[in-house]
Parts: C-alpha cells; sequence; structure tokens
C-alpha cells in the first residue's frame, strides 16, 4: 500500500461541498464525473450529481461523490479529517472557515501537549480536527 484516501460522501451537495473547500484551502476539483455521465442515473435527479471527484490543495486530498440512489450519509464519531498547521493565524482563519454553518466541539485553544488544537464537524457533517505546533 502506497497511500490511504479518505472520500467523502454527501447528500445531493458534493459540488456546493467542494466549491466550500476549495474557498477555504484554495486547490481544485478534478476528475468530477457525474451520475448521468458514467452511465449510472437511474432517473434524472442522479444524472446531475457527483459520482466521483478528486478535490486536491496543497497538503490536502481526497475523493468526493454524493452517496448513490438518494442513500443519505450521516456523520457519525468514528472518523475525522486532521490538518496540522505551522503556522497560527492560518489555523485560526482555516477553523473559523470550517466552523461557519457547522458546530465546534473543542474552540481553538492550548492543547496539554503544547499546540493550539480545536475541533469541529462542518456543515456537511464532516469532522474536522486541527493542530498547530506553538514555537516556544
Amino acid at each position: 500500500m502506497t497511500t490511504m484516501n479518505p472520500y467523502l460522501n454527501f447528500a445531493g451537495n458534493a459540488r456546493e461541498a467542494l466549491d466550500f473547500y476549495k474557498s477555504i484551502f484554495g486547490g481544485e476539483v478534478s476528475g468530477l464525473q457525474t451520475y448521468g455521465e458514467g452511465g449510472m442515473a437511474h432517473d434524472d435527479t442522479m444524472k446531475n450529481r457527483v459520482m466521483h471527484s478528486e478535490f486536491k490543495a496543497e497538503g490536502v486530498f481526497f475523493m468526493a461523490s454524493d452517496a448513490p440512489d438518494d442513500t443519505q450519509p450521516h456523520s457519525d464519531n468514528n472518523i475525522s479529517l486532521s490538518l496540522n498547521f505551522t503556522d497560527l493565524a492560518e489555523i485560526d482563519r482555516v477553523f473559523a472557515a470550517l466552523a461557519q454553518g457547522g458546530q465546534v466541539t473543542m474552540p481553538l485553544d492550548t492543547a496539554p501537549w503544547g499546540a493550539r488544537f480545536g475541533m469541529l464537524t462542518d456543515k456537511y457533517g464532516i469532522q474536522w480536527l486541527l493542530n498547530c505546533y506553538v514555537q516556544q
């Protein structure tokens, strides 16, 4: 195995979520294919939904799609995406942006291990851990 890549599923709003993450991290969406383009649309409601896409920004990579057949993905507490920063201003910016419309689980603060750390669930139900070691 060379890499493990997160694959995020959305409830019909994958394009919106990808645009949201692009506004925060920069980067680009590539390989976007709809269910209609892939011949997988069972009805007209599915043909324009995202069957597969890849999101790439500096230090961030994941794949994403809309769940098929109106399956409603749900967020449990068994996985989070963890981001590590080297700049305090950048962790503050990204945390605030991801928190818009979401729920902060743990505000950014100094953690027992000496880093600035915070946790949140964004408005799409994706859980994030943000960590920045502070130079003493």
